[in-house]
């Protein structure tokens, strides 16, 4: 049976307390690009950035989530901590992926490699439910900034991923976090860890890493700070291993 552990806290205070190493970071931290202004960053709530006022009453309570109110500088600064505990705990040759939008990419692959990461490339995700925008070219991707804990030395039998990820978020019942990802995209990203390999993620959410992590024969190491987003993520991290 595959193992998972989960903590509840902040990443940064809980990831000083981590010492067991991991095959991969794979995270989806909080993007703080969301307002055009710093009025806008600073005055809704991440429901507010992030979903329609469809999606906000659309019958499931998708909670919210704290930590996104930063601006440019002070999220390079903390995502470069973030990383840099990561790092710590990578093995030499693991990997970290971390998901980001157009507008903090470059931020984000100077925090990957402020930590300690050697930069390797950016992947895509492809949304294909996004909204069109008239008279705009449609915003139906975001980014993963990877890089690796010095040299990657591919095992016996090496896994030859994609670059360009198709998937959409669960809708309905389904949908368990505002920013939750495709469920099969990160049953492909896991895969980056050999089997029986551990992935960590400091910012767990609903457990949609931790999932495809058993979901693949991969250990999971998990970090949530919200009380009620841990507890979705136990329940479902509980269910995909007894699946």
């Amino acid at each position: 049976m595959t193992a998972w552990t989960l903590h509840t806290g902040d990443a940064l205070t809980v990831l000083h307390r981590l010492d067991t190493p991991v095959d991969a970071v794979i995270c989806d931290p909080p993007y703080n690009s969301g307002g055009r202004t710093m009025t806008e960053r600073t005055s809704r709530t991440a429901r507010e950035k992030y979903l329609t006022e469809g999606g906000r009453n659309h019958g499931f309570d998708l909670g919210d989530f704290t930590g996104d109110n930063r601006d440019q500088r002070s999220y390079l600064a903390w995502l470069s901590l973030i990383l840099a505990n990561c790092y710590r705990l990578t093995r030499p040759g693991g990997a970290a992926l971390v998901f980001t939008d157009w507008r903090q990419l470059p931020v984000t692959t100077d925090a990957l490699q402020a930590a300690g990461y050697t930069w390797r490339g950016v992947a895509v995700w492809h949304k294909t439910t996004a909204r069109p925008q008239p008279g705009r070219l449609k915003q139906d991707c975001e980014f993963i900034v990877w890089g690796s804990n010095g040299a990657m030395v591919p095992g016996n039998e090496p896994v030859y991923l994609p670059g360009h990820f198709t998937g959409s978020q669960p809708r309905g019942s389904q949908r368990r976090h505002i920013t939750q990802k495709p469920l099969d995209v990160m049953q492909q990203l896991v895969r980056i860890v050999p089997v029986g390999g551990t992935v960590l993620d400091p910012f767990t959410g609903s457990g949609t890493t931790g999932a495809a992590a058993l979901l693949e024969g991969r250990a999971f190491i998990g970090i949530e700070q919200s009380a009620r987003y841990a507890d979705i993520a136990r329940e479902r991290l509980t269910a995909h291993q007894a699946a």
